[in-house]
């Protein structure tokens, strides 16, 4: 189970980069937080956040992105999360799961947990919604270890097999799909005939050494042939 942060990745230095660029002293912040959005924080809590001492809530984030002209995901870290994620794009989790066709509670209690269980459609409906690469959409929900061993059975077996599974797990066309599976595998089996003769010579720990580095990389490999975008 992924943790889960009672705060977004805050950027301490662009917030505190963008109210100079309005100048804007930090009671102007506090004021604007009071009056626009009803948040009660002083001076000093704002100073705090720029500082990178503490970091504001979901809430006091948004808020302090109006305050300050800009989007929620300019002060944001790079996000990680599906929580991240969504909070860098200004969305509210219901906006989200009407976009996704997710009930509302449903997609909540995955964020929360941090494992999507959504179907094809609802999955490539996520990653356009947050704009995320095949990369981020993995990691976001939570898939990275299945998705490992699903591509090292479909680099070492019969990778037709795995076509149908990584097809629910990942927003990407099946043709799509099976082509970089055919080549992953083709790739595994050449580097173990190659490594044959070497390992007859060498013994048995020779022999599977360019096979092991090989899917120990496989995440990497699939990420190069199927490109980044979701």
């Amino acid at each position: 189970m992924c943790p889960v942060h009672s705060s977004p990745p805050f950027n301490a230095p662009a917030a505190r980069r963008l109210r100079a660029a309005l100048g804007m002293a930090p009671g102007h912040v506090v004021y604007g937080l009071r009056a626009q959005y009803g948040l009660i924080v002083t001076p000093e809590t704002v100073m705090a956040w720029e500082r990178g001492e503490i970091s504001p809530t979901s809430v006091e984030l948004t808020a302090l992105a109006g305050v300050l002209w800009c989007s929620p995901g300019e002060l944001l870290a790079e996000p990680v999360t599906l929580r991240e994620h969504r909070i860098a794009r200004g969305l509210a989790a219901e906006e989200l799961a009407r976009r996704v066709g997710v009930e509302a509670g449903s997609y909540q209690k995955m964020e929360d947990t941090g494992r999507w269980k959504g179907n094809e459609r609802q999955s490539a409906a996520l990653a356009t919604a947050l704009g995320l690469t095949l990369a981020q959409f993995v990691t976001a929900t939570g898939k990275h270890e299945e998705l490992a061993e699903l591509l090292r059975s479909a680099a070492t077996t019969r990778w037709q097999a795995y076509v149908k599974p990584l097809a629910k797990l990942l927003p990407v066309p099946k043709p799509h799909l099976e082509r970089v599976l055919e080549q992953l595998h083709g790739e595994y089996q050449s580097r173990m005939v190659a490594t044959l003769g070497w390992g007859a010579a060498q013994g048995e720990a020779g022999s599977g050494d360019s096979g092991r580095e090989y899917l120990a990389d496989i995440v990497d490999r699939f990420w190069a042939l199927a490109g980044g975008a979701a």
